[in-house]
């Protein structure tokens, strides 16, 4: 505090050294100016306190005063510091203690992360599976390899479903719906192709993951879906009557 009885601020020393020597160099000036037969100079308390408040608002003292964010920055270090130190002091093993803790809580965290993915802020029901224009298959699939060479591995998923499901109704295997979904669409082509049913409804869940679950799609579960993609172009279908047909000629070797 400077010495006029607490009304001026806090200052550094060598800043408050400075300005008393500044104003002792004033009042010998002053007094040398005096005769010899005049008392001393006594400055009143009111009067000395504004001079010293003048001399101390000058720039030369406040050239290596820290600036805003700095003062802001020191006080949020001070806060971490009484923190930790608090935290630190009421944990066993003291400072050890604190970080291991904090190291077991981020590991739980991170597992709890990479178990149910990235969290959606609200939950998303199954929509359709074509938005937009319609498009082929041909298109599809140009789509998803373009997406694929850029590593953009969820709409490259995304898109070599659709292409699946697009190629199926090309072949009437499928009949055109709007609003199918491709757990839907995977069901009813499982029907007409039994020997890709499950990779079909892997293929649905990888892209429902991507674009309700939000999963991130990989490398490996495009190649899936593009190698079905390829597969059930080669796949003949299975007609109901010839399904009929093997169920009724199985019962009846059972019956005999």
């Amino acid at each position: 505090m400077s010495p006029t009885g607490g009304i001026l601020t806090a200052v550094p020393a060598r800043v408050a050294d400075t300005a008393v020597r500044a104003l002792l160099r004033a009042g010998d000036a002053s007094a040398l100016s005096r005769s010899a037969d005049e008392p001393p100079l006594t400055i009143p308390r009111e009067p000395a306190r504004d001079a010293a408040r003048s001399e101390l608002s000058k720039g030369r003292y406040h050239e290596n005063d820290p600036s805003l964010f700095q003062r802001a920055l020191n006080a949020f270090w001070d806060w971490v510091d009484e923190l930790f130190g608090t935290a630190s002091a009421a944990t066993p093993g003291g400072t050890l203690g604190l970080v291991v803790v904090i190291l077991v809580v981020l590991a739980a965290l991170g597992a709890l992360w990479w178990r149910l993915g990235t969290p959606r802020r609200t939950a998303v029901s199954p929509a359709a599976l074509f938005d937009g224009r319609p498009r082929s298959a041909a298109e599809h699939r140009a789509a998803a390899e373009a997406h694929a060479v850029q590593g953009h591995w969820d709409q490259a998923v995304q898109e070599r479903m659709r292409a699946i499901v697009r190629a199926l109704e090309e072949r009437a295997l499928l009949d055109v719906r709007p609003g199918r979904t491709a757990d839907e669409a995977a069901a009813e082509a499982g029907r007409a192709l039994p020997a890709t049913a499950d990779r079909l409804h892997a293929a649905a869940r990888d892209f429902d993951d991507v674009t309700y679950g939000g999963r991130a799609a990989t490398e490996q579960s495009y190649r899936r879906s593009a190698e079905l993609d390829r597969d059930l172009e080669r796949t003949k279908p299975v007609l109901t009557s010839s399904v009929h047909s093997a169920a009724q000629n199985a019962r009846q070797g059972a019956a005999e």
